[in-house]
């Protein structure tokens, strides 16, 4: 028998993993924000794929990466990605190598397309490994000073303000009753409309919570009831990351 042949015949191919790597909030420096062991295995892959390729490799830039960044296959995912191009993105990982999974900030598959590609990953039996870093979500309700037992996350609410208040409507029932923190995000351009809006239909007692930059230098976390943020001026919060929470 060729030895060679047989070698070749024995070896079984390991299948890659899947790990999800949170990224900055916001451009500050990855000390403090990512464990080494996170910042570790971002630098010694060769296979991401991204909500945006730009972005990721800004991200990358920030790593002492073991590979030239030209040579590094970044695949994007995002609201443009057809559920048939989801087999290709985890092609690595069927030839034996680990991908990592970004999103444009924060935790991937939170908010994020992502969540798609990690369910195919289970679907196929791949390993995922989900990896520690910032996520604005929970940052927000942390730092919020408002329930953290009973909390829910909405994603963006309606653009059109008739649509907008009668979900704040809803939510704020919801939370009265089942006693629920919620929690939602804006587009920042509309984030000063989004607070108007919230602090002209709440009752006088709902707390409202606005979490803004976090991680950053310029991060502000106010909680006030309705009645007391109708009593001081709004906060500028235009074209900056915020995260709304209220609870009734």
């Amino acid at each position: 028998m060729n030895i060679s042949n047989a070698t070749a015949e024995n070896t079984v191919i390991t299948a890659g993993r899947l790990f999800l790597i949170p990224v900055p909030l916001g451009p500050s420096p990855l000390t403090g924000l990512l464990p080494d062991d996170v910042r570790a295995c971002a630098s010694r892959l060769q296979h991401f794929v991204a909500e945006n390729a730009k972005s990721a490799r800004a991200f990358l830039k920030t790593l002492p990466s073991c590979t030239p960044l030209q040579q590094i296959d970044i695949r994007e995912l995002n609201e443009h990605t057809a559920p048939r191009d989801l087999p290709e993105l985890l092609a690595p990982l069927r030839a034996g190598k680990d991908i990592g999974l970004i999103s444009e900030a924060g935790c991937p598959a939170v908010a994020d397309p992502g969540s798609s590609l990690v369910a195919l990953a289970h679907a196929e039996g791949f390993i995922v490994q989900p990896m520690v870093g910032p996520s604005s979500i929970l940052l927000a309700l942390m730092g919020s000073g408002l329930s953290g037992q009973n909390f829910a996350f909405h994603g963006y609410l309606p653009a059109k303000e008739e649509q907008r208040q009668a979900k704040i409507r809803s939510l704020e029932k919801d939370s009265r009753q089942e006693k629920r923190t919620q929690i939602f995000i804006e587009t920042p351009y509309r984030n000063n409309q989004m607070l108007k809006t919230l602090t002209s239909i709440c009752t006088d007692g709902t707390k409202i919570c606005v979490a803004t930059d976090l991680t950053l230098g310029s991060q502000e976390i106010t909680t006030h009831t309705c009645a007391e943020w109708l009593k001081r001026p709004l906060p500028m919060i235009d074209r900056r990351p915020t995260v709304f929470l209220l609870q009734a």
